[in-house]
């Protein structure tokens, strides 16, 4: 468990490896990402059990992570190389012929860490479920993290894996929602909007919470830690999680237009202006 000092240190670098990755391709999903840096950085520095090396694609006898909005790839593959999954000078070949660091994650490129393909918004709780049902099944006690966009939520597999989840007490699973109120044409309350995303989940038969401040890291921790502590009760947990899209670059923050588009050359040394190089870059 890595005390939360040197985890704020890895939060300025994962942001450091985000805006250099999508700028160095002039292509990837920074806004995103930037966004949800304390919740990985909390998920795979403070929370969850897992071991990186040998990478276990099975994940037996460990927690287990499934990211459902793979577009926010820069900051996963950032905070798997920092956890030590991949050596980081990988991170130079995101999104680059033949690299195992495709822009949305898959699998046939073996790249440890990453169990299921991602692109395809609307996965990824139906993936966690299983994995949550099999850890049931082999009498694992560990537990099943996922994490959704909130326009994802418009996807309407979604609602059927939480219909499924309740019914059958999936309680080995925390699913987090980020909630930025962006998606890639706007605001989700102008696209579509989600009304009160706790009030769905616990109408679909999830217990639920909510984290105010998504990118205060102990608030983050807080809250994970509280989610935790609510499982194996007979019911799914969902976290909704309210963060800035592009936070911590200020020109990013806020809004949906960083969403899919990479930093200039002036841009990105302004965004690196704000973010202090702490653990080298790679």
């Amino acid at each position: 468990m890595t005390e939360i000092k040197d985890l704020h240190k890895i939060c300025s670098q994962t942001r450091r490896d985000i805006v250099r990755m999508v700028h160095a391709v002039q292509s990837g999903h920074p806004g995103g990402s930037l966004g949800c840096v304390e919740y990985f950085v909390a998920l795979y520095h403070h929370m969850m059990e897992h071991k990186a090396q040998p990478f276990n694609m099975d994940g037996e006898g460990e927690d287990l992570f499934f990211l459902s909005n793979g577009h926010i790839s820069p900051v996963y593959y950032s905070v798997l190389s920092r956890a030590g999954y991949f050596p980081t000078e990988e991170l130079n070949t995101f999104r680059k012929l033949n690299t195992r660091l495709q822009g949305h994650p898959t699998t046939h490129e073996g790249l440890p860490g990453v169990r299921i393909a991602s692109g395809s918004l609307g996965q990824g709780m139906s993936v966690a479920i299983g994995a949550a049902l099999s850890k049931k099944q082999n009498g694992d006690k560990h537990l099943v993290y996922s994490l959704h966009g909130d326009g994802e939520l418009q996807e309407g597999q979604i609602w059927e894996a939480a219909m499924y989840a309740a019914a059958n007490k999936v309680d080995n699973l925390i699913s987090t929602i980020d909630a930025n109120g962006q998606q890639i044409d706007g605001a989700t309350d102008n696209v579509l909007p989600m009304g009160s995303i706790a009030a769905k989940f616990e109408a679909f038969g999830w217990t639920t919470l909510s984290i105010e401040k998504g990118n205060d890291l102990a608030a983050v921790i807080a809250g994970l830690e509280e989610a935790k502590s609510l499982s194996g009760k007979g019911k799914p947990v969902a976290v909704i999680l309210k963060t800035d899209m592009g936070a911590g670059v200020d020109f990013m923050a806020g809004t949906h237009e960083w969403h899919g588009i990479a930093p200039n050359d002036e841009q990105l040394e302004k965004a690196l202006g704000q973010l202090e190089e702490t653990l080298g870059d790679y």
